[in-house]
């Protein structure tokens, strides 16, 4: 859903300018590890903000996602029997939710190698969606490919948030991820355009 909202303001004689604001409700695809509440900080964020946002993700019970192929199929004898019959199950959700994502973020954490978050990230990158991804900084030089791909790399799950209520509103967080020491790039590295 598109919305679009234009304002006209004086400035001057000119008679006035055209300010737009876009409003989008944003599909967004959480992937990655199962074992730590980043899906719950997102979504209390993205609530707190009110930000016109639908969050999907893969089913994040781990023992319903290894059985439900055989839980619904018939339990198989061979291990890889039952992890195929359950992974495709999964690929048609995990399938379906990335298509239809704006953004996909993906979530790496230290303790287990998520082999599923990264073919989710490639999967979504060949389909020309926005990533972000989120990171401890301990692994980013495993991830270097990945996040080479992705438009935003995070540490915290409350940086994803922000970064969408930014895409969305144009709204910044009122303190700057550097606190105190953070200087404006103007200040700090000189005017950009000699002609603003």
């Amino acid at each position: 859903t598109y919305t679009y909202t234009y304002t006209t303001q004086s400035s001057g004689s000119s008679g006035g300018q055209i300010i737009e604001q876009f409003y989008q409700n944003l599909e967004v695809y959480l992937s990655g590890e199962i074992h730590s509440d980043w899906r719950e900080q997102i979504a209390k964020g993205v609530t707190e903000k009110n930000l016109p946002i639908t969050l999907t993700s893969p089913n994040t019970s781990h023992e319903d996602s290894d059985d439900c192929g055989a839980m619904i199929l018939g339990m198989e004898d061979k291990r890889t029997n039952w992890d195929k019959i359950g992974a495709n199950m999964n690929h048609i959700r995990t399938k379906t939710y990335i298509k239809e994502a704006d953004v996909v973020v993906v979530r790496f954490g230290e303790k287990y190698r998520q082999w599923n978050a990264a073919f989710d990230a490639g999967y979504a990158a060949a389909l020309g969606k926005s990533i972000i991804t989120l990171h401890p900084p301990a692994i980013s030089h495993m991830l270097k490919e990945v996040n080479a791909n992705a438009s935003v790399v995070c540490e915290e799950p409350s940086q994803v948030v922000d970064t969408l209520a930014y895409v969305i509103n144009g709204d910044l967080p009122t303190t700057p991820r550097d606190g105190d020491d953070w200087i404006p790039i103007a200040d700090r590295l000189g005017k950009g355009n000699p002609n603003p």
